[in-house]
């Protein structure tokens, strides 16, 4: 687990170094890790009761996917890679109030608690009160990084409703990913950069992103996944925009602002008491050992 999560803290590093448009890399980043998903869903494949439409409704799922990923990207690009990772753990937030929302679950009183803290802590990152607060736009790329929040919430309510928890970690993997390669494509028109040209060496950090990222490094969590308690995931999970700062800071020296400092801490004290409490509420009330969490795919 904690190497698939060091793994995962490098994807925004990846996007950044590429130095592709964001639904260029959103096309690649899937569109490489197609293939190798394809291989590995063939050897790990289970006898599972999923049906066409369920299927369908998984590659479905996938274009919202590449709605959140193309935000995401655009983010990165507006306040650096790690702020915007940590902007996008927000997703936390966002699907604990769908779930409560859409369906009836109701969330712990911590978690209600915790989320405005999330919410300050975002303005803050924003650039609030600080004339040097870093990126090229902080607002808009905190809107950026909540739109990323929303989509993949939407992402998760649909595969969650194509019923695909009796597929392998690769199979389940395969179709979101495959549905998030043709979302991109459909969103090619709104991006001017766009490019299928092959270009060394920002497709060999596109290769790393697909192979590493979206392959290696999630496989490796959602392998492990039933094999510690939901708690313990959670808290391993908020390491990866922990990690994304760090390598931000000694790759390409971002620097934050006093007040997107102390957003930033906001941000991921909320979210990791959210995701414990939801973890340790899922502990409570499952009956067996062994739970599969849903988590950001990035």
């Amino acid at each position: 687990m904690v190497l698939g999560v060091a793994i995962i803290s490098f994807s925004a590093i990846f996007v950044r170094l590429s130095e592709a448009s964001p639904i260029t890399v959103a096309f690649f980043r899937t569109a490489y890790a197609v293939p190798a998903l394809w291989l590995l869903s063939r050897a790990m494949r289970r006898s599972s009761m999923r049906t066409r439409s369920q299927r369908l409704m998984a590659f479905g799922a996938g274009f919202a996917f590449a709605g959140d990923l193309a935000a995401w990207h655009v983010a990165i690009e507006l306040i650096g890679a790690g702020l915007a990772t940590v902007v996008g753990s927000v997703h936390v937030v966002t699907t604990m109030l769908a779930g409560w929302l859409l369906l009836r679950q109701r969330p712990t009183s911590l978690a209600v608690l915790a989320t405005p803290v999330v919410m300050v802590g975002v303005v803050f990152i924003s650039g609030f009160g600080s004339a040097d607060a870093q990126g090229e736009d902080p607002v808009l790329g905190v809107v950026f990084g909540v739109l990323t929040a929303v989509l993949y919430t939407t992402y998760v309510l649909l595969l969650r409703g194509a019923g695909t928890a009796g597929a392998s970690p690769a199979e389940s993997l395969l179709d979101a990913t495959a549905g998030a390669a043709v979302g991109a494509l459909a969103l090619a028109p709104f991006d001017g950069g766009f490019s299928l040209a092959i270009s060394w060496p920002s497709h060999g950090w596109l290769l790393l992103l697909a192979l590493g990222s979206q392959v290696v490094g999630w496989l490796l969590i959602n392998a492990t996944l039933p094999l510690i308690e939901a708690w313990e995931t959670s808290m391993l999970l908020v390491l990866q925009p922990a990690g994304t700062i760090l390598w931000a800071y000694l790759i390409f020296q971002e620097v934050f602002s006093l007040s997107q400092w102390a957003g930033l801490v906001m941000v991921i004290a909320g979210v990791t008491v959210v995701t414990v409490a939801r973890a340790r509420a899922a502990e409570r009330s499952r009956p067996l050992p062994g739970v599969a969490v849903q988590h950001r795919l990035e």
